[in-house]
């Protein structure tokens, strides 16, 4: 079932060029401009175009994976509908047609007649994306087709690829926001326990050209099914098992902490995570992007007390992760426990619904939650989290 997990990491680069060519084709670039306007927006344009690039890239992904393994694309959920209304009060199915001409055809009712922007539209979404992956090709595993479920957040962090700032300075590698804040997340789950199995993060804007202002990206993956975690950032072979474990135990006993945490955090757990960290805390755009920092190696966690993140948001990492060795859990459930306790964790869970909830916080993430990438970094991390927070534990 990796080609499952390759056919999801060639749709990712087919969904970073549609968000590409949204910032970089003029026709597209111009209904961008449109939505950085508010109020005084054009009102010709009925459709909210940066919601069209999130429907497009999610209804690509759908239809992609559709042909590939029939029955497949219907379990791919997210949180975008693709149903638009445009001027004349027609209601519009945005679905990917059989032929460039077709699609073209259909967004430009969505557009209400904007030809050009239709036609480049339709252009990169009918464009084959060759690529291989010689780790992947190489892996043999059955993961029965039935019991996968797909969460898909087509452009997580919309406000920063609307706003389109590229010239933001990183801290430490953290890029605080700017397009580099960016994901297309695809996160595989079982049906049945819920638990995390793949994991797809594009970042589609990584490092631009100077001279042709073009943009590069990055993809990272992830499998955990059992037994087998394998994932892109593997680590340095050219050190024997024993060096790496001897180093890794004293890193994880013996460095300091350092966390992404989101701008609207509350001040009492920005307080004591400073304290935890003394002072390596980065503030980032993105719930994709801050869980990638992990990934990365850049923070050793991600910490979030609100529940304005969805299953969409934090599948395809929690799958990396735990690919890892790592994992996201629930955060309130962690301050409840001890964590000397040795119990397991809350890991989140994808496949059961919120009870007595509507809407997209059908699936929150209730508790907040901690990405991590080692266990034992994140005992000592919530002991001393603990610690910091005091009486005021409960209340977040």
């Amino acid at each position: 079932m990796s080609d499952v997990l390759l056919e999801l990491l060639r749709v990712s680069e087919k969904a970073a060029n549609i968000a590409r060519a949204c910032r970089q084709q003029e026709a597209l670039f111009q209904l961008l401009i449109e939505e950085k306007k508010g109020a005084e927006k054009n009102k010709k344009f009925a459709a909210d175009f940066k919601t069209l690039a999130d429907v497009l890239v999610q209804e690509v992904i759908k239809q992609n994976m559709e042909n590939k393994f029939p029955g497949l694309g219907k379990k791919i959920f997210g949180e975008e509908s693709n149903e638009f209304t445009n001027d004349l009060g027609e209601k519009i199915t945005v679905e990917l047609q059989s032929t460039e001409e077709e699609t073209a055809e259909l967004l430009s009712r969505v557009l209400n007649g904007n030809v050009l922007a239709s036609e480049a539209l339709a252009k990169v979404v009918h464009e084959d994306v060759d690529l291989t992956d010689p780790t992947l090709e190489s892996l043999e595993i059955s993961i029965p087709q039935e019991i996968l479920g797909i969460w898909v957040d087509p452009i997580d962090s919309t406000y920063q690829y609307i706003k389109g700032s590229a010239n933001v300075k990183s801290n430490k590698g953290v890029f605080p926001s700017g397009l580099q804040c960016v994901t297309i997340l695809i996160g595989v789950y079982d049906l049945q326990t819920g638990l995390p199995l793949m994991g797809v993060i594009n970042q589609p804007f990584v490092s631009q050209n100077s001279t042709t202002l073009r943009w590069k990206g990055q993809c990272y993956w992830g499998l955990s099914y059992m037994g087998t975690n394998i994932h892109s950032l593997q680590l340095d072979i050219s050190k024997s098992d024993s060096e790496t474990q001897t180093e890794n135990s004293d890193r994880e006993f013996s460095s300091p902490f350092s966390a992404v945490i989101s701008t609207s955090e509350k001040d009492t757990i920005k307080a004591a995570v400073s304290r935890v960290c003394e002072g390596s805390v980065f503030p980032a755009a993105g719930a994709g992007y801050k869980s990638l920092c992990v990934v990365q190696g850049l923070a050793d966690i991600y910490i979030f007390s609100e529940d304005t993140t969805y299953k969409w948001d934090s599948c395809a990492a929690h799958a990396i992760l735990r690919a890892m060795g790592g994992g996201i859990v629930d955060l309130k459930e962690c301050l409840e426990r001890s964590p000397d306790t040795g119990l397991d964790l809350p890991q989140l869970l994808y496949h059961v619904e919120n009870k007595g909830a509507s809407g997209v916080d059908l699936w929150a993430n209730k508790g907040g939650l901690i990405a991590y990438r080692s266990r034992n970094r994140l005992d000592t991390f919530l002991s001393r989290l603990i610690q910091n927070l005091g009486p005021l534990k409960i209340q977040t």
